[in-house]
């Protein structure tokens, strides 16, 4: 591959990183982070591993990969803030499975939990995970509370565990809802998304009685009576009181019905790294919905929304510095490339972006450098692997993509290298 001005700036950053962390320009094999891929084809389901080399960001299938997610048809993952552990949510046998990365990317299976957990409830099919960016709580969004199924459709939750220091999961933390108690809280009848923000700085009253706020957005798919599809964007505050150590979770008035009106069939959602601005896909209407953030915690859309995207986009990414923003268009089989004025959210850009293989499901940043963009092929059974410009947010090939993963990926997630300092691209 023949490196243009561009290509050569990224590389001289790449190597003044390198001396600045203590490595040589000559060694190029050197990993600077790992991703980790769900592959839904196989009983039970894949989590293929590779590791990401620091100057090129080819990808290396680990030795020991691929190995069983834990379950049937893993759907997403997501990773602890410090990189020892991914949880993996298998959507057929409603469990999430916590995984341990040792210190050379390999991972290893050591707690299955089911979704919901306590009283004798159980939730069924998840679809989506968070962990709120101070590492504490995992947050899990599912299709059917007790009693419901496909055949008798009925309202989803949340279920958020406490996240211990060892990596696995406590008690879910319980809600009043319906008169009862119940280990999850309660949204709409099929939340496909969810993301926590960052925590909420308290002003001086606040922080007479509270310890940590977060605001939790959940995305909704909801029909009218006659069948129409509508989207809604929920909020939810989780509050830690002075003195406790588990949230109090409370859904935020919105305009429509508790909600904020989210397209038609809203499919993914981000929040830029200050908190300040959400963004919301919709599969339906090949659309981007932008937000911003209140001190109440409802978002308002900004005045430039919506914005264009590739067909059928389901996945959308910030960058770890919250320039640019990134969409996996599934059917148009491309990215789509935004920057983001910092001032109001507002979006420019490529809504169809830069090809990759068929069928992109996921997209992620390595948060090691942030210089590497990777994208689950859902049709082609492959990772793409993008170079991305820190000036610009322009993506160019990574050599030697694509790269062969399991039958059917569908979703991805990097990490950095144990204790190798993250975003520390300026």
């Amino acid at each position: 591959m023949m490196w243009n001005g561009t290509g050569r700036g990224i590389k001289a950053l790449a190597v003044s990183l390198a001396v600045g962390l203590g490595m040589t320009a000559c060694s190029r094999d050197y990993t600077v982070g790992y991703l980790y891929v769900t592959n839904a084809k196989a009983l039970p389901g894949l989590i293929t591993a590779y590791a990401i080399d620091f100057q090129s960001g080819s990808l290396q299938q680990l030795a020991d990969s691929p190995i069983p997610s834990g379950g049937n048809n893993p759907v997403t993952l997501v990773a602890a803030p410090n990189g020892k552990y991914i949880y993996v949510l298998n959507r057929d046998t409603s469990n999430v499975v916590e995984f341990g990365i040792g210190t050379d990317g390999k991972i290893y299976a050591a707690n299955t939990y089911g979704v919901v957990q306590g009283n004798g409830l159980t939730g069924t099919l998840p679809t989506a995970a968070s962990i709120d960016p101070t590492g504490k709580f995992l947050y899990i969004t599912f299709t059917y509370q007790n009693g419901f199924t496909t055949v008798r459709p009925g309202p989803g939750g949340v279920a958020v565990f406490p996240i211990n220091t060892d990596g696995s999961l406590g008690t879910a933390v319980t809600t009043a809802g319906g008169g009862v108690t119940q280990p999850y809280f309660n949204v709409g009848n099929n939340p496909t998304a969810i993301v926590v923000s960052p925590s909420v700085t308290l002003n001086a009253t606040q922080a007479a009685t509270i310890s940590q706020l977060n605001y939790v957005y959940v995305l909704d798919r909801e029909t009218t009576g006659t069948g129409t599809p509508f989207g809604v964007l929920l909020t939810f505050s989780a509050t830690i009181l002075k003195g406790a150590t588990t949230p109090v979770i409370a859904q935020v008035a919105g305009p429509v019905s508790g909600g904020t009106a989210a397209g038609t069939a809203p499919s993914a959602i981000a929040v830029d790294p200050t908190g300040h601005f959400i963004y919301v896909t919709d599969s339906a209407t090949n659309q981007l919905y932008g937000y911003a953030a209140t001190n109440t915690g409802a978002p308002l859309a900004l005045l430039s929304s919506p914005f264009n995207t590739g067909l059928y986009p389901i996945s959308v990414q910030v960058d770890p510095r919250g320039l640019f923003l990134y969409v996996a268009n599934f059917a148009s089989s491309t990215v789509g490339t935004y920057a983001i004025n910092q001032a109001t959210g507002a979006l420019s850009g490529s809504g169809f972006g830069v090809q990759v293989a068929t069928g992109p499901t996921c997209v992620t940043i390595d948060p090691a450098i942030g210089l590497y963009l990777y994208t689950s092929n859902n049709t082609d059974d492959s990772v793409s692997a993008e170079q991305l410009d820190p000036h610009t947010g322009a993506l160019r090939q990574v050599q030697g993509t694509k790269f062969t993963s399991q039958s059917l990926p569908t979703c991805a997630v990097a990490v950095a290298n144990g204790a190798h300092a993250t975003q520390i691209v300026q």
